[in-house]
């Protein structure tokens, strides 16, 4: 049982607390004065009043849609109008003491929960419970209870349940208008998506939802090729048309999947060799693009289309996990590895960088009237009483005649815990012309050993490093 508490006083108890506080700062004004507090006896004296129904005078019979399941509550006018505008309005047009009402199985199985919550403001639910609570709190008009199941929602995507339930509250969201949550739920798909795409939830995506997700380029998971098979086991299993399978697989960046498996694809896959003729196009130019040098695209292609630019890709040639223990001790560096290009033309050639963690360093226009000596370590101490933050620097330990053509991107993932489970909490993005990003960790306060950035008091990081390519310049005659 998940449970979720939703603190307030509205309603029928908004009087109480406009009283407390007035008295409260009457106190805080008049020497001598004291505050007696006995709200929460209210809240236990309203909830026992509930669920023992003395004094009701209004009977609340909730038949169940398609179903011969009725329910009778005991309710009291005075809490439900109170507390919810569309209440009072159906009690005032009703004729008898008896309120009768028709909601659907999940709606209905969880009402009785929800007229609880109208009488003492608390209310534990299941991941399942979500949804239905939502609805009733849409149906009925109780906003503060909306907002804490939105926020609720958003706190608990990572959650573990039998078949997923991120899907369905993306797609609640989308239904009803709820853009903070619909965002959150299509941001975590994607941060967090090498997990999804191997879980019972990818199935059960919208065609929407998974055209939506193919368009972007923020999408955190171990290769292309990954996205590919991933697809087509999504394709197999809910047949859906042939303009969406063609959108769909139009969506992959083929060069980004190297060429040895692109021959494989053509001859072995069999969703390739059924819409070959729909991407053609795309596959001759993802081997011409794996055949030739970044300049030389350039003169033809526009590299800056989709299909040459990187996702966050989490294997090997693209990056490394960076796993930092005590990260407020002190400064951390470490070297990598990537490929300098996804082309095949490329894939010998490589780039080391050197990336460097400090817990507490000044802002790069602070650092210049600093030399790098016992002077500078003595202003990163000086930072340390909170006018600096966590930074980090990824720069590349060589220059070469081989970046001609080539900038790269570099995003810094941070893992941490959630519902007891490793997920994506923040991605930060800089640029080559940038050695670090200025928000990098700037509201994480890394000193809690229970930081939500933090997975057993280390702090777990993954550089990416993704090559794009430039386009030619061509002047006039």
């Amino acid at each position: 049982m998940r449970e979720m508490c939703c603190d307030w006083w509205t309603g029928c108890l908004t009087f109480g607390v406009s009283l407390l506080g007035a008295l409260k700062q009457e106190g805080a004004l008049e020497s001598g004065s004291a505050l007696i507090n006995h709200s929460m006896a209210l809240v236990q004296r309203l909830e026992a009043l509930f669920a023992q129904g003395n004094g009701s005078d209004v009977a609340l019979r909730v038949h169940t849609a398609n179903s011969d399941e009725v329910k009778v509550i005991q309710a009291h006018t005075l809490v439900l109008s109170l507390q919810s505008e569309a209440f009072e309005d159906l009690l005032q047009s009703r004729n008898s003491s008896v309120l009768t009402l028709r909601e659907a199985p999940d709606c209905a199985a969880v009402f009785e929960k929800f007229i609880r919550y109208l009488y003492c403001g608390e209310i534990s639910l299941r991941l399942e419970q979500a949804v239905p609570l939502h609805k009733l709190a849409s149906k009925y008009r109780v906003s503060a209870l909306q907002h804490g199941l939105s926020v609720y929602m958003t706190q608990h995507l990572a959650s573990d349940s039998p078949g997923g339930h991120v899907v369905g509250w993306y797609q609640y969201a989308t239904q009803t208008g709820d853009v903070a949550l619909r965002d959150s739920c299509l941001q975590y798909l994607a941060w967090n998506l090498s997990s999804v795409l191997h879980s019972r939830e990818w199935a059960s995506l919208s065609e929407e939802l998974l055209l939506s997700l193919l368009q972007r380029s923020d999408l955190i998971l171990h290769s292309e090729l990954e996205l590919y098979e991933a697809l087509e086991a999504w394709i197999t299993q809910n047949q859906p048309g042939g303009p969406t399978v063609e959108s769909a697989l139009r969506s992959i960046r083929y060069g980004m999947i190297p060429p040895q498996q692109l021959f494989r694809l053509q001859k072995q896959s069999p969703l390739m060799l059924k819409y070959y003729e729909s991407v053609r196009d795309l596959l001759f130019l993802a081997f011409q693009f794996h055949s030739a040098s970044p300049i030389q695209l350039a003169k033809y292609f526009d590299v800056n289309c989709s299909i040459f630019t990187p996702r966050n890709y989490l294997s090997p040639a693209w990056g490394s996990q960076w796993v930092i223990n005590n990260p407020t001790r002190d400064d951390r560096s470490t070297s990598f590895q990537t490929q300098l290009g996804p082309s095949g033309h490329d894939a010998s050639k490589k780039v080391t960088w050197n990336a460097l963690f400090s817990p507490r360093w000044l802002p790069l226009s602070m650092r210049s009237a600093y030399a790098e000596s016992s002077a500078m370590l003595a202003t990163r101490a000086a930072a340390s009483d909170g006018t600096g933050h966590p930074r980090i620097i990824v720069t590349p330990a060589t220059s070469s005649a081989d970046f001609a053509g080539v900038s790269f991107q570099k995003t810094v993932i941070v893992s941490a815990r959630q519902q007891g489970k490793p997920v994506v909490r923040h991605v930060y993005n800089f640029h080559q012309s940038t050695e670090e990003t200025g928000d990098f960790l700037a509201d994480a306060d890394l000193q809690r050993r229970a930081s939500e950035y933090l997975i057993d008091s280390s702090l777990y990081l993954h550089i990416v490093v993704k090559p794009l390519y430039h386009s030619l310049i061509v002047a006039r005659k």
